[in-house]
C-alpha cells in the first residue's frame, strides 16, 4: 500500500507542484490516506478537512448527505484536490463537489485511495486511484464500522 500512496504522491507532484493547492480530507475515514500522502508532497500546500456522509453507523447508504463539518479555507481560485479513503455511491462526493463549485474554485481534483466502482450509483470524476476494491465492506486504516478499526495499520475486509 505504502508504495501505491508513493505513486500517487508522484503524480499529484507532478500535477500541482507549482499550483500551491487545497488538500481537502474527507473525515474521518481519509486522514491516515492523507496523512501518508502528504509526507511525500514537497511542495507548497494548504490541508483542510470536511466531514460530510450518507452512511449509518451500519455502513448503509441512505442516500442523502449529511455535513458535520465545512471548510475552514477559502477555495476560490484555488486548485482543490479532493481526498478520499473510499468512493462506492458516489453520492457524498457530488453533494461535496456540487457545494464547492459555488464556491468557484480554480479547478477541482479528486483523489480516492479505494474505489469501489460496482456500487456507483452516481458517476463521479476521479483522477487519481489508488486500488479498485470489489462490493466488500472494509475496514482499517482510517476507515471504520461503526467508529471501530480506523486505527489498524491495514485495510481488512469486515465480515458480518
Amino acid at each position: 500500500m505504502h508504495r501505491r500512496i508513493a505513486e500517487l504522491a508522484t503524480a499529484v507532484t507532478g500535477d500541482f507542484r507549482d499550483k500551491n493547492p487545497v488538500l481537502l480530507g474527507t473525515l474521518k475515514g481519509s486522514f491516515i490516506f492523507l496523512a501518508q500522502l502528504v509526507l511525500q508532497l514537497d511542495f507548497d500546500l494548504d490541508i483542510d478537512f470536511i466531514s460530510a456522509r450518507s452512511y449509518d453507523n451500519l455502513g448503509t447508504s441512505t442516500g442523502k448527505v449529511d455535513l458535520f463539518k465545512n471548510l475552514s479555507i477559502d477555495i476560490k481560485g484555488r486548485h482543490l484536490l479532493v481526498v478520499e479513503d473510499i468512493i462506492d455511491t458516489g453520492f457524498t462526493l457530488r453533494q461535496m463537489l456540487q457545494d464547492f463549485e459555488l464556491v468557484r474554485p480554480e479547478s477541482v481534483s479528486v483523489i480516492a485511495l479505494l474505489n469501489k466502482k460496482s456500487q456507483r450509483k452516481i458517476e463521479v470524476p476521479i483522477k487519481y486511484v489508488g486500488f479498485e476494491l470489489e462490493d466488500q465492506f472494509v475496514v482499517g486504516f482510517g476507515m471504520d464500522y461503526a467508529e471501530k478499526y480506523r486505527n489498524l495499520p491495514y485495510i481488512a475486509v469486515l465480515k458480518h
